[in-house]
């Protein structure tokens, strides 16, 4: 199995984001979104999220966003939010690339030793690793492109 989930790749486009980067869209700081991909990643090896049955329309919002070409929606709220920011965990940017990079380590191992593992996502319901990689590459290109990463 291939790691998607470069972490040389996350680190040099990480490299380029400071706390003074102004977002193109959104309401997210730097370090809220590096929050934000390092939650979602661990939602993917490490937070057991409640199970559920996805609705029609999350399921064909997993088709679409799975299974073409479709770009992530701008102004999509994450899961739980209503929102709103939430609070910082880290106490600095850096800390929060550091910790982004370890959570993509993990889930790296993760899905190395349990390639055929299924976790819920929060709004599409289970996802296999590949469909988790898939996720991943459009929520990560998503949020850098917010930051003009």
């Amino acid at each position: 199995m291939e790691d998607s989930m470069d972490k040389k790749l996350i680190q040099l486009k990480l490299s380029e984001l400071s706390e003074t980067t102004k977002a193109q869209f959104g309401t997210m700081t730097p370090q809220h979104m590096v929050e934000h991909l390092s939650l979602t990643v661990k939602i993917a090896y490490k937070i057991k999220w409640p199970e559920f049955e996805p609705s029609e329309k999350q399921l064909k919002q997993k088709e679409m966003l799975l299974h073409t070409d479709m770009d992530f929606p701008k102004g999509l709220q994450a899961p739980g939010t209503n929102g709103t920011l939430l609070p910082l965990k880290y106490a600095t940017l850096t800390e929060a690339k550091e910790q982004l990079l370890r959570s993509v380590e993990e889930y790296n191992d993760f899905f190395r030793s349990s390639p055929r593992q299924l976790t819920v996502h929060p709004r599409l319901g289970w996802l296999n690793f590949s469909e988790w990689e898939k996720f991943h590459l459009k929520h990560f290109k998503h949020h850098f492109e917010q930051f003009g990463l």
